[in-house]
């Protein structure tokens, strides 16, 4: 066995790997009980995705995927954090505990 059956090997682990991954992940965000569950589900899911598009990029052996992966690994931190101020602003019930009247964290939204 040389190197290059090798990583062909390793190749297509990871992307078999990588794509039940994302199947589990999106039964996650579909099955997901809380609106917090299903936005760390959506993080996840562009994790994932990252280690796709720079597995394809080794496959390819185009480097620009590697650009692809940045962008889209910065883009997916910031949608998390506007998602995350979004339900600190806005509230949400699911993020209340039963019988506790106060919003998570201790603090008033009004």
């Amino acid at each position: 066995m040389n190197g290059e059956m090798f990583l062909n090997g390793c190749l297509v682990i990871s992307i078999t790997a990588l794509l039940l991954a994302m199947a589990v992940i999106i039964v996650r965000i579909v099955r997901g009980p809380t609106l917090p569950d299903r936005i760390l589900g959506l993080d996840t899911l562009v994790t994932v995705s990252i280690g796709v598009i720079a597995t394809f990029g080794i496959i390819t052996g185009f480097p620009i995927y590697v650009d692809i992966a940045i962008a889209l690994g910065l883009v997916g931190f910031l949608s998390t954090i506007a998602l995350a101020n979004f339900l600190l602003r806005c509230g949400d019930a699911s993020l209340t505990p039963p019988g506790d009247g106060a919003p998570v964290g201790g603090q008033d939204n009004a």
